[in-house]
C-alpha cells in the first residue's frame, strides 16, 4: 500500500512566515519548488504555486506601499529641517544632501542666478569628486540645467551625453566627463508659482547617477515637492539673513548714536519679540499642529480675535485672544480679494473696515487671508510680528497641501481601480480602501466633474476637498474628473451636493464646471454602478445645455429616469428609429436628421428646409419615403412622441447623424 502524498499545509504556512518576516523574494519562490521536491500531489502543488505568486504580489504591493509612505515622512522630515535652518549655506547643503538621499543617486548638486554675470553657477555637490566639474558655470539655455532654468520645467536624461535634446558645451561636457556622470535630472526652483501660471526660476535642484537610469514619474515627482520645500527655505533663509544683517546695522548704529539709544534698544528689542514669535509660531507648525493652534498663538500675541479664510472667503479658524474658538461668518470673497491683493502689492498687512489684513501667499498665489478684528491699527512691531505669522501660515498650508496632494494621489489609483475592473476582487479593493483610510463599505456620493479648461479642473478638486474640509477623495478618470465623497447621516443629497460643488469648482478653476452626482452608494459594485450612472447623467446635461451647472438623474425628468434606470435605451432607439437608420447607412441619405429637424420646426416644412439647406421639395420626397418605411401613422401623436423621444435618445447616445 502507497504511502499517502505529504500535505501542502506545512509550505502555505512557509508562506505566511516568510511573508510576515520580510523575507526575500527568492525566499517565497523556493517554496513551490520545495513543494515539487516533497512530492506534494499536483493538485496542491498547484495551490502552492498559486499562493507563491499571490505573495510575491503582497509582498511587492507591501514594499510600494513602505516605500511611499518613507518617501512622505522623508519629505515632511525635509520640511522641517529647512524651516528650522536660518543660515543659508545650511539650508543649500541640507537640500541637496536629502535630495540625494531620498533618490538614492551617486551625486546632488544645486545651481543659483548670478545676476551681475547673467549666468548660473554650481553652488553646492553633495558626493562630488571633481574640482572641475563644482566649478562649472552655464549660461541660459545651455545643457540640461540651462533648458530647466529657461522653460521653467523638469528635465530628466538617461544618457546625457548622448542626449541631442540639449544643447552641449565644451565646459559642460568636460565638467560632466571629469565627475563621471551619466543620467542626470534638474528640476527648478520656483518662487511666485501658482496652479495657473509659472513663477520665477531662483536656482536648479539636479539628482544625478554615474550609470544610465531611467528616471520614474515619481521620482521626478518625489524631487520637484523637495525642490518647491527648497525654493521657499530658501527665500525665508535670505529674509532671516536680511532681518539678522538689519539687526546688525541697528546695534552699531546705537553704538555710534549715543543719543538714540534708548530707541534702538526698544526698536531691537521689538525684532527680538518678533524673532521670538516667528520661532514660536515656526516651532507649532514643525510639532505638526493645526491651523487653529497658530491662530490662537497669534490672537494671543496681538491681544485680539483673529479669523483666517480662504481665498473663497470660506471659514478656517476663529480664535480669541484667551485662545478660545467663536462662531464667525464666511467673509465676502469679492472684499476679502481685494484686501489680499492690496497688502500682496504693499508687501505688508492692510487696514481695512475695522479690520487688520495680510495675505498668505505662495509666490503669487494666494493661499489664505488673515483677519485681524481690531479698530486700531498696529504699530511698527507688532505688524511686523501679524506679516510673520502669514509666512508661517503659508508654510503650515503649504505642507499640508502638498502632503494631501500626495495621499490623495496614492488614493485615487484606488479609485481608478474601482471604476475600470470592480469584478475582478471586491474584497481586494475594499481593504486596500480602509488601508487608505476610505472605508467603501459607508455609503458615499459619486460626483463627475468636466470643464472646457480641463488642466485646471485637478487642481482645483484638490482644493475643494482640502480647503473645504469634506472628507473624501479626487481622482482624473477617462477625461473627467470623479470624486467620492462620504455621505454623512445629516450631508446634502446627491443634487444639493452637485450644484454646490461646480459652483465652488467654477470659482477656483476660474471656468464654468458641470457636475453630475448620484448616490449614496456603497461597497465597490454599486460605486461603479453609481460611475455610470453619472456618467450618463453628465452627458444627457452636456446635451440639454446645462453646462456650468450641478444635478442628479433624479432632476433631469424623463431622461433622467431612462439613464438612471439604465433601461435598454440602444434597443428602444432601434425598434423605433431602425428601419430609417438603415436606410440611411446603406443609402448615404439623411431621413434621421430630416425628421429630427422636422419634428423641431413644429411640422413647418419651410422652417425645416432652412434648418437643412435644402429645397421644400426635397424635404417632401424625404417625408414621403420615411412614411413608406416607418408606416402612414408616423406622424400620429403617440407615434409622432415616441420617435421624437427615440431621436432625443439616439442624439444622447453620441452616434454621429448620417
Amino acid at each position: 500500500m502507497s504511502e499517502p502524498s505529504p500535505s501542502a499545509a506545512p509550505h502555505l504556512r512557509r508562506l505566511f512566515d516568510l511573508l510576515a518576516d520580510d523575507a526575500p523574494a527568492e525566499a517565497l519562490g523556493a517554496v513551490s519548488s520545495q513543494a515539487r521536491g516533497d512530492g506534494v500531489a499536483a493538485g496542491e502543488l498547484a495551490e502552492v504555486e498559486r499562493a507563491t505568486a499571490t505573495a510575491l504580489r503582497i509582498r511587492g504591493a507591501l514594499r510600494q506601499h513602505r516605500r511611499r509612505e518613507l518617501q512622505l515622512t522623508a519629505l515632511f522630515d525635509t520640511a522641517g529641517d529647512l524651516a528650522a535652518s536660518r543660515d543659508l549655506d545650511d539650508v543649500l547643503k541640507a537640500i541637496v544632501r536629502r535630495a540625494r538621499m531620498l533618490l538614492g543617486t551617486d551625486t546632488a548638486y544645486l545651481t543659483l542666478p548670478d545676476e551681475e554675470a547673467g549666468d548660473t553657477y554650481m553652488r553646492v555637490t553633495d558626493g562630488s569628486v571633481s574640482l572641475l566639474f563644482q566649478r562649472l558655470r552655464l549660461e541660459l539655455g545651455e545643457g540640461l540645467g540651462g533648458l530647466v532654468a529657461q522653460t521653467a520645467s523638469p528635465y530628466a536624461s538617461p544618457d546625457y551625453r548622448t542626449d541631442e535634446r540639449f544643447r552641449h558645451t565644451r565646459n559642460i561636457n568636460a565638467g560632466v566627463l571629469d565627475e563621471g556622470l551619466v543620467a542626470i535630472l534638474g528640476v527648478p526652483l520656483l518662487l511666485g508659482s501658482s496652479r495657473g501660471g509659472t513663477g520665477k526660476v531662483i536656482g536648479v535642484l539636479f539628482a544625478a547617477d554615474r550609470a544610465p537610469r531611467v528616471f520614474s514619474p515619481d521620482e521626478v515627482a518625489l524631487l520637484c515637492s523637495l525642490a518647491a520645500h527648497a525654493a521657499i527655505a530658501i527665500d525665508t533663509a535670505r529674509a532671516l539673513a536680511d532681518t539678522t544683517s538689519a539687526l546688525a546695522e541697528l546695534a552699531e548704529a546705537n553704538a555710534e548714536l549715543a543719543e538714540a539709544n534708548a530707541s534702538v534698544r526698544a526698536h531691537s528689542a521689538a525684532m527680538r519679540r518678533a524673532e521670538e514669535s516667528h520661532d514660536r509660531l515656526t516651532d507649532l507648525v514643525l510639532r505638526g499642529r493645526d491651523v487653529k493652534d497658530v491662530a490662537a498663538a497669534v490672537a494671543g500675541l496681538l491681544d485680539s480675535p483673529l479669523t483666517i479664510h480662504d481665498p473663497g472667503g470660506r471659514l478656517l479658524a476663529a480664535v480669541r485672544p484667551d485662545g478660545t474658538g467663536f462662531a464667525a461668518d464666511s467673509m465676502d470673497a469679492g472684499w476679502l480679494a481685494e484686501a489680499a491683493e492690496e497688502s500682496r502689492t504693499g508687501a505688508r498687512a492692510v487696514h481695512r473696515e475695522g479690520r487688520v489684513v495680510c495675505a498668505v501667499l505662495a509666490g503669487q498665489e494666494l493661499l489664505a487671508g488673515l483677519v485681524l478684528h481690531r479698530g486700531r491699527q498696529l504699530d511698527d512691531s507688532d505688524r511686523r510680528l501679524f506679516e510673520r505669522s502669514a509666512v508661517v501660515t503659508g508654510l503650515l498650508l503649504l505642507l499640508r497641501r502638498t502632503v494631501a496632494e500626495t495621499e490623495n494621489r496614492i488614493r485615487g489609483e484606488l479609485i481608478a481601480d474601482l471604476l475600470t475592473d470592480t469584478g475582478r476582487d471586491p474584497a481586494g479593493l475594499a481593504e486596500r480602501g480602509r488601508r487608505l483610510g476610505i472605508d467603501l463599505d459607508r455609503p458615499h456620493l459619486l460626483l463627475v466633474a468636466e470643464t472646457g479648461a480641463r488642466e485646471r479642473l485637478a487642481p482645483a478638486a484638490m482644493r475643494y476637498l482640502f480647503g473645504g474640509g469634506i472628507h473624501g477623495v479626487s481622482a482624473e478618470h477617462a477625461g473627467a474628473v470623479v470624486l467620492l465623497i462620504e455621505a454623512g447621516g445629516s450631508g446634502p443629497a446627491a443634487g444639493a451636493a452637485a450644484r454646490s460643488a461646480a459652483a465652488q469648482l467654477g470659482q477656483l478653476a476660474q471656468a464654468p464646471v458641470t457636475v453630475a452626482a448620484t448616490g449614496p452608494a456603497r461597497g465597490p459594485q454599486e460605486l461603479a454602478a453609481a460611475y455610470a450612472e453619472a456618467a450618463r447623467c453628465l452627458r444627457a446635461m452636456r446635451v440639454l445645455g446645462r453646462t456650468g451647472e450641478g444635478a442628479c438623474v433624479d432632476e433631469l425628468g424623463f431622461l433622467g429616469v431612462v439613464l438612471g434606470n439604465g433601461q435598454d435605451v440602444d434597443g428602444f432607439v432601434s425598434a423605433t428609429l431602425g428601419p430609417l437608420l438603415e436606410y440611411d447607412a446603406q443609402r448615404g441619405t439623411h431621413l434621421v436628421r430630416t425628421l429630427g429637424a422636422y419634428f423641431g420646426a413644429g411640422g413647418s416644412l419651410i422652417r425645416a428646409k432652412d434648418e437643412l439647406h435644402v429645397h421644400v421639395n426635397t424635404v417632401v420626397q424625404r417625408l414621403d419615403r420615411i412614411q413608406v418605411l416607418l408606416g402612414r401613422d408616423w406622424n400620429e401623436p403617440d407615434r409622432a412622441l415616441e420617435l421624437q423621444l427615440a431621436l432625443r435618445l439616439h442624439l444622447l447616445s453620441g452616434t454621429p447623424d448620417r
